[in-house]
């Protein structure tokens, strides 16, 4: 389904059709793909009630999220470099501009709009919008997280029935007596919003596939009104006066300073917000090419040009100012929409509702908004990335940012932020930690860190405290060496082996060292290593031939099973070349016990090795293995429970905080299920697998959809068996109490994996936005730089 719009395409001027087969013909009718229509309908019943919010939580009037979602639609998707990305008033632009009324009044706020657009226009005529990305991630979440803290403790005033002060001290000191002259009308429509807001995403079964066509957001919005009307309450609603009485800018008036400071905010949250977003979009649709034909890779400066148009007509029509919005954008590609096409529109009905529909909006309470804009700044709050933050030793940076937003400012909170990261990467790579030490006549010189010119004394001292002739092993710990150390230790390395000495360079657990572009010299196929890293741990047995040679490769196919002896030599390869490396760190465990993060449940087949494909070490993952990576329903183990207990003692006694399914590629079990009649003996084997059945049920249910790999199609039916599951065992996790429980607290999330043995491809189940998978059942591959741009994602 279609429609015709007889004008050309925004875009066509800017994208040849050889580029993009989905453009029109210049001069020629084109046609909006049905996709992009029923995207940008999504996307509309989630931005209108998101937008009168956000204008709420800022002070300003009404029409101006109005303005802002409209334009930003229109405008930055017309101009902007990121078709997918929608664009309107953000959640993290509301603390700013909420101080900026609060100082300078609405005319003047929306001529620092215009101005921080300008600025933008410039800052992409530099062509400086990858600079940007340069933020560390833990200060961009950190200014995210005081946001949300700000606007969670501002909304929660309008939620009791109250009104919110300017400062977040003020309003905790409040807060007492706001409890104590609680508004019960306004705290029912606030409880009701806040419980849809929850619920909605989590109704289980056909009846949640369904009633997720539509947003928690305007649902909960709906229901309130609703409730309010009907029930007679009062309460306060949204007034949205005569669009010829709305305020549009004004002369900027105040001190210049602080004019220029309010603009420099303006554009560095704006800019850093939509640049990270456009990343974050790059990402999805990479993961989902078959389903965004013709859809481009983002231009950044592009991007930053087009924020700036809409920021300038948004600040000069009295509007928000604007930025990409992830949950809108998220929202627009699940929607599947195909084109810019789909953001346009979302901005047409905008500004339809805004004039057609003004009587049902101002039956709107402003609880229910309130208490919408609160849950937005809940979810501002990651923990996921807060652990991230912690495990990559940045939360001083992430603590400093956020502290700094809450009661200094966004802008004082980003400078404290990006003072604080600079100081810690000056710290880590000035302290670098260089040790020797003697272990049976070898010699171990450990570097740990990052050694430039700055360790080079240090280094120099501890590797002339090796005698002449003495056996060495010097262990880099680190992912850089300038030339000046390298030549250093190039030049002692040659100086000993001279003396009749012996050197070896090694870095972490064994990896190759990088060494300068263009270094040569005796000794630097030492530092360079010969030999590929990702098979040393498994060297001596027979079926990993990464850096054998063709005759040995030959004579392992040829030869024997690993044996006895071949065990014995693995075992003796792991005491003398890894446990030096490990024993501290599970002295460490040892002492103070396993407390794993994850409880990974997989399959018994010995082609997955659960520390490759996941990167972990000692107490990171909880295993548990088993033939088809199966978990039995509630007393369905048919004496067999060590699955069930598993799952209790990971989860109500080592607390884990998520648990994975990984299934992968060439199941035994699952060509089993497939293939074995039913009847014969009841061996021991098809006892264990009938708890596989539901999967093989599931897989020719004719009301579900089939799982897909990466938007295709699975390769056969029993990739498809494999994957389906994954998904079965998921919710066959949920029936057991522990995890039930768990779950309804919030504190434990459950991820479905499947790793392609033929590939080494690992890919993740895409996730809803409550506890049941998407529809779809979509398992998404895991890029290698996946990890780096999600931190840089911001929420909102």
């Amino acid at each position: 389904m279609s429609a015709c719009v007889p004008t050309r395409t925004p875009d066509s001027a800017h994208t040849p059709r050889a580029n993009n087969p989905h453009a029109p013909p210049p001069g020629k009718r084109f046609r909006i793909a049905g996709a992009d229509l029923s995207a940008s309908i999504a996307v509309f019943l989630i931005a209108l009630p998101l937008s009168l919010g956000i204008a709420l939580a800022t002070g300003a009037p009404l029409q101006a999220g109005l303005v802002a979602a409209a334009v930003g639609g229109i405008l930055a998707g017309a101009f902007g470099g990121s078709p997918l990305q929608v664009s309107g008033p953000a959640a993290g632009l509301t603390v700013v501009t909420a101080d900026l009324i609060h100082r300078y009044g609405w005319q003047t706020t929306c001529a620092i709009t215009v101005m921080a657009g300008i600025a933008q226009l410039g800052l992409g005529r530099l062509h400086v919008a990858r600079t940007a990305l340069a933020v560390s991630p833990a200060v961009v979440h950190g200014m995210l997280t005081g946001i949300g803290v700000t606007i969670a403790v501002a909304q929660l005033h309008i939620v009791l029935g109250g009104t919110p002060q300017s400062a977040v001290l003020d309003n905790l000191r409040a807060l007492p007596a706001q409890l104590a002259d609680l508004h019960l009308a306004a705290l029912t429509i606030s409880l009701l919003t806040l419980a849809i807001l929850l619920l909605w995403p989590r109704i289980p079964g056909r009846a949640g596939r369904f009633t997720r066509v539509l947003p928690a957001a305007l649902v909960s919005v709906a229901a309130a009104t609703a409730v309010s009307a009907l029930a007679g309450l009062r309460v306060d609603e949204v007034d949205l006066p005569s669009w010829r009485s709305h305020a549009l800018v004004g002369l900027p008036e105040g001190p210049a300073l602080g004019l220029v400071a309010a603009v420099l905010t303006i554009t560095l949250v704006c800019s850093v917000q939509s640049l990270l977003g456009a990343v974050a979009v790059d990402k999805v649709i990479a993961g989902q090419a078959e389903l965004h034909p013709g859809v481009r890779r983002s231009d950044l400066d592009r991007e930053l040009l087009g924020q700036g148009a809409a920021n300038i007509v948004s600040g000069s029509l009295g509007g928000l100012p604007v930025a990409g919005v992830a949950v809108r954008s998220m929202a627009n590609i699940r929607a599947g929409a195909v084109s810019r096409n789909s953001t346009m529109l979302h901005g047409v009905w905008v500004v339809v509702a805004s004039l057609l529909l003004v009587p049902v909006l101002e039956l709107i309470p402003l609880a229910a908004l309130a208490a919408l804009v609160m849950v937005v700044g809940i979810q501002m709050v990651s923990l996921n990335h807060i652990r991230t933050i912690t495990r990559h030793r940045e939360i001083v940076v992430y603590a400093v940012t956020s502290l700094g937003v809450v009661f200094l400012g966004v802008l004082e909170g980003v400078a404290l932020g990006v003072a604080v990261a600079v100081g810690v990467s000056l710290h880590r790579l000035a302290r670098t930690r260089i040790t020797h030490c003697e272990d049976d006549g070898v010699h171990h010189v450990r570097v740990r860190g990052q050694l430039t010119f700055l360790a080079v004394p240090r280094l120099s001292k501890a590797l002339h405290q090796v005698p002449h002739g003495a056996d060495v092993i010097v262990e880099l710990d680190g992912s850089f060496m300038d030339h000046a150390a390298y030549e250093s230790l190039q030049c002692w390395q040659d100086a000993h082996t001279a003396h009749g000495g012996s050197v070896e360079v090694t870095g972490r657990a064994g990896t190759r060292i990088s060494v300068p572009a263009g270094g040569s010299g005796p000794g630097s196929r030492e530092l360079v290593g010969a030999s590929h890293s990702c098979c040393r741990p498994w060297a001596p047995w027979r079926n990993h031939h990464c850096d054998r040679p063709q005759e040995e490769r030959q004579e392992g196919q040829e030869g024997r099973r690993p044996s006895g002896h071949q065990l014995a030599s693995g075992i003796s390869a792991f005491q003398r070349n890894t446990a030096p490396h490990v024993r501290g760190e599970l002295a460490r465990l040892a002492r103070e016990g396993q407390q794993p993060a994850q409880l990974f449940l997989t399959c018994a087949d010995s082609r997955v090795v659960t520390s490759m494909i996941t990167s972990s070490g000692p107490g990171d993952l909880f295993v548990v293995r088993n033939v088809g990576n199966l978990v039995p329903l509630p007393g369905a183990e048919s004496g067999d429970d060590s699955v069930g207990a598993a799952i209790e003692y990971a989860v109500d006694v080592l607390k884990v905080r998520s648990i994975t399914v990984c299934g992968h590629s060439g199941c035994g079990a699952m060509q089993a299920l497939l293939n074995t009649p039913p009847g014969g003996a009841q061996t021991p084997l098809k006892r264990w697998l009938r708890h596989g059945l539901p999967s093989l049920e599931r897989m020719g249910a004719q009301d579900r959809a089939w799982a897909r790999l990466a938007g295709r199609a699975p390769a056969d039916a029993v990739e498809q068996l494999c994957l389906t599951n994954v998904v079965q065992q998921l919710e066959h996790l949920r029936a057991h109490e522990s995890v039930a429980r768990r779950l309804a607290e919030g504190d434990l999330e459950l991820h479905g994996m499947y790793f392609h043995v033929g590939e080494a491809q690992s890919y993740l189940l895409t996730e809803g936005s409550g506890a049941e998978p998407l529809p779809d059942e979509v398992f998404d591959q895991v890029a290698p730089t996946a990890q780096a741009e999600v931190e840089r994602t911001p929420s909102g």
